[in-house]
């Protein structure tokens, strides 16, 4: 269970099973009848449960590996009764959600942890940062956030609100200002107060791709000249009702900006929930936290047993 000041955090957990709970009732109409117990597991189930699966936006590549898996598994009398069938596939979702945990950063002792934030306008990326800002801090961690993304005006006043309704400080400067000289005041600022995580926002959007991932480039090299190693982490923020359009757009930024982890935002507004596992199966990227809400706290971590059981159960 996930826990937060060493305590249970029941009500996150439910605000995780509640983002889900479209695609659990596109779902529960599909597979309740399907995998009702005591049906025998036979091909005209399994070609069923696919056309299900695609329907939740797992994907066709995600769908197929996971089905031919139980495919095979059935041929040689292992499913036999359609609730083995149901086990066999939560469990298999849950390895396929597991298998990019090692591409966590892992823990370095820098100090500020810098973490930069990804992704396209309109994907909910301000906000974001301003949720995760709120929760560190509710750690007891010292934060700094840094306005980055100073080719959109409005980021940066969207980014200071945040920065006072959850009360940590926040380093800018004008709008159309060289990004790479914010991230420079930002590290120099987070080092001279001596705080724990710094967190940037990016540019969504540039005249060209190249552009956009070029500035990306030269801001973690400014970041890496304060602070040894950094970032530390990038997050990419994900929009979940866009489903399978949104992994074109992370497949630019995984392989130009580095991408540690993915944050999916609106998981609550869509019915095809099953984008979470076709962006860790192809991203081979772990999902680190959902957006909820609009509220402050409304940012709930991960967490695998927790998501998979909310789609059946």
């Amino acid at each position: 269970m996930l826990t937060l000041f060493g305590k249970p955090e029941a009500s996150l957990l439910d605000r995780l099973k509640s983002s889900v709970a479209r695609t659990r009732e596109q779902l529960g109409a599909k597979l309740g009848p399907l995998l009702a117990p005591g049906r025998a597991v036979d091909p005209q189930l399994l070609a069923s449960l696919e056309s299900s699966l695609l329907g939740a936006d797992l994907g066709v590549r995600t769908t197929r590996e996971l089905l031919d898996g139980l495919r095979e598994r059935a041929s040689r009398g292992e499913l036999k009764d359609a609730s083995e069938l149901k086990a066999a596939l939560k469990e298999r979702l849950a390895e396929l959600l597991r298998a990019p945990g090692a591409a966590q950063a892992a823990p370095n002792g820098a100090r500020p942890q810098v973490i930069f934030v990804v992704g396209v306008n309109g994907t909910g990326k301000t906000t974001t940062i301003g949720k995760l800002a709120f929760r560190l801090k509710k750690e007891g961690r010292a934060t700094l956030l840094c306005a980055g993304d100073t080719f959109r005006a409005a980021a940066i006043e969207q980014l200071e609100v945040w920065a006072r309704r959850v009360g940590v400080e926040i380093v800018r400067q004008k709008s159309g200002a060289d990004p790479a000289a914010v991230v420079y005041d930002g590290m120099s600022a987070a080092l001279k107060s001596n705080a724990d995580v710094a967190i940037v926002d990016t540019a969504g959007r540039l005249h060209t791709k190249h552009n956009l991932m070029a500035e990306l480039e030269k801001m973690k090299r400014t970041a890496s000249k304060l602070v040894p190693g950094a970032p530390h982490e990038v997050l990419l923020v994900l929009d979940a009702t866009t489903g399978q359009n949104g992994l074109s757009q992370a497949r630019e930024f995984t392989a130009h900006a580095g991408v540690t982890g993915i944050v999916l935002t609106k998981l609550d507004g869509t019915a095809k929930g099953g984008i979470v596992v076709a962006i860790a199966r192809e991203l081979g990227l772990p999902v680190r936290y959902v957006g909820t809400g609009e509220q402050a706290d409304d940012l709930v971590p991960f967490d695998i047993p927790t998501f998979v059981d909310s789609l059946f159960d």
